[in-house]
């Protein structure tokens, strides 16, 4: 099949509750980080056609960070982590008492806490579906990238291109304060993979 395009109604809100529980570990584990409370929005969940991605993320030449974690072991697949400037600076700013707001001034030491904060996030959604299917998943050591928006979804787009054009794009808009950081994570299982939560969690 392809990869979203025959799934019920009821399989999708399936997916958007794993998407919900996913999101929640986050916003606890960026709580944790930030030594502040984070709360969240209701994730937002949509089947999105591939080549509409640029444009909701603000067009091909608008430079994101992102953040690309394999998926091992029962389920394979990947995880791509999209965050915008404002999300990046925050983070570094806070963890390494920084005062930053450009991605031109990360330096290396700030690229690795990002890919760590990116594991950390990636293990939140991995948490929740290991939990739900009782199935085991690992994951690979992030790979990180600061580019154009166009870019940074190339490598997805040829691997799921060929798949399927439909990918679950989940926009979280994370709030700290009065401050409102979003962000957007790409959950591309195989189809095989996806057919095995499903099946792990009874709804096929």
């Amino acid at each position: 099949m392809e990869i979203y395009n025959d799934l019920s109604e009821f399989q999708l809100s399936v997916l958007s509750e794993i998407g919900n529980i996913g999101a929640g570990n986050a916003a606890t584990s960026l709580a944790s980080i930030l030594a502040d409370k984070v709360s969240m929005t209701v994730p937002k969940l949509q089947i999105i056609d591939v080549n509409s991605m640029t444009a909701i993320l603000g067009g091909p030449e608008n430079e994101l960070a992102g953040i690309l974690v394999n998926m091992t072991g029962d389920i394979q697949g990947m995880l791509l982590f999209l965050f915008d400037k404002k999300f990046i600076c925050k983070l570094i700013n806070v963890l390494l008492d920084k005062d930053i707001d450009k991605f031109e001034n990360i330096t290396d030491l700030d690229m690795s806490a990002i890919m760590e904060i990116g594991n950390i996030m990636a293990g939140s959604y991995i948490s929740a579906i290991s939990v739900l299917t009782n199935l085991s998943i690992g994951l690979s050591t992030p790979q990180l990238a600061i580019d154009m928006t166009g870019a940074i979804l190339s490598y997805p787009a040829a691997m799921f291109g060929m798949i399927g054009e439909k990918l679950l794009f989940i926009e979280e808009n994370f709030l700290s304060g009065e401050e409102s950081i979003k962000s957007h994570l790409l959950i591309m299982p195989e189809p095989n993979s996806l057919q095995l939560i499903m099946e792990s969690l009874g709804v096929c």
